[in-house]
């Protein structure tokens, strides 16, 4: 695998090193390509996820914590120059295979360093039960990418008040509470941060290419995107009900529906779930003047609805939708 290294050592936006990813993935041969990234405090939540619910915005501003979108599914999460960040593109378009190979290599580099890490439920890297790295990914024509954090340390109030009601109470108590689920590589390693990051620099590559002054401009370019108000904040259509819940397997999922005479005229798909598929082609767009009955949304969704939203089956989507998630 190829390690691929920037010109100097300069901490970039977060919206960068997602730019930095697609550029890899679009411009490059590099058949298997990681780098590891570091950011000053940001939250980066999921493609389909609403900021409003996701995102306490006025403690995000009040303390300087960068706020950004990104194209993979999964939930929010909180950056800082605590953790690491990494990232992994390959031309292995199946992306099934391609998100547990990764999960599973990180895990045994963590298990190289004498941690007993392991692969498990939907995205997750866990020690001792509790969660070190969180993991998603997103697929363009030829090719996958898999980004996730792996927690070395944090600042635990900004990672529980950034994402959690502004109440003094529930942040206290999130703290408390996440302290218990998450595990800390610096708990388990008398290895720095940085010893850490060469460890699995040198475990995972065997070759390291740099990129070029002309490579960062045009992933400053690409970068645009990602800083554009219609990214970041997402569409918000009209509804006029809302069908929610969660599903084991597949994750969050809300549903806006907006109907006319029991037409769906209008449709959102908000969640943490993980995107395999073109949704908006796949789901969205054949549930667009369809009436809002169970023989209509049966014939309207595809059976192989799990080829676009991962474990997701066509039965238990239908039934959210017309019972609420009950």
């Amino acid at each position: 695998m190829t390690y691929v290294a920037l010109p100097n050592t300069d901490t970039h936006r977060l919206s960068f090193y997602l730019a930095m990813e697609e550029f890899v993935a679009r411009h490059t041969t590099i058949d298997e390509a990681f780098f590891m990234w570091q950011v000053t405090p940001s939250v980066i939540f999921g493609r389909n996820q609403l900021i409003d619910n996701e995102v306490n915005i006025d403690y995000c501003r009040q303390n300087d914590i960068q706020m950004y979108r990104r194209k993979s599914g999964g939930g929010c999460v909180y950056a800082d120059l605590s953790n690491v960040m990494f990232s992994y593109i390959t031309d292995d378009e199946n992306i099934t295979l391609t998100f547990n190979r990764y999960v599973n290599m990180v895990a045994l580099t963590l298990c190289r360093m004498g941690i007993d890490a392991k692969a498990t439920g939907r995205n997750d890297i866990l020690i001792d039960g509790r969660k070190v790295s969180g993991n998603a990914f997103y697929h363009i024509p030829g090719r996958s990418i898999v980004h996730g954090t792996m927690l070395y340390d944090t600042d635990m109030r900004n990672m529980v008040a950034a994402i959690t009601p502004s109440d003094e109470k529930l942040v206290s108590k999130g703290i408390q509470s996440v302290r218990q689920h998450i595990a800390l590589l610096k708990d388990y390693t008398e290895m720095t941060l940085e010893e850490f990051k060469r460890f699995v620099k040198k475990n995972l590559c065997n070759e390291e290419t740099t990129l070029s002054d002309e490579d960062i401009r045009q992933i400053e370019t690409i970068e645009q995107e990602y800083l554009t108000d219609q990214f970041i904040y997402g569409r918000n259509p009209r509804y006029t009900i809302v069908r929610k819940g969660r599903i084991e397997g597949v994750g969050e999922i809300e549903v806006q529906l907006e109907l006319k005479n029991n037409i769906i005229k209008g449709i959102n798909m908000l969640g943490d779930y993980f995107i395999t598929g073109d949704i908006d082609g796949a789901i969205l767009k054949p549930l667009h003047n369809t009436p809002f009955d169970e023989e209509h949304l049966n014939k309207a969704i595809p059976d192989a609805i799990g080829n676009t939203v991962m474990n997701l089956k066509k039965e238990e989507f239908i039934k959210l939708l017309l019972n609420h998630g009950k």
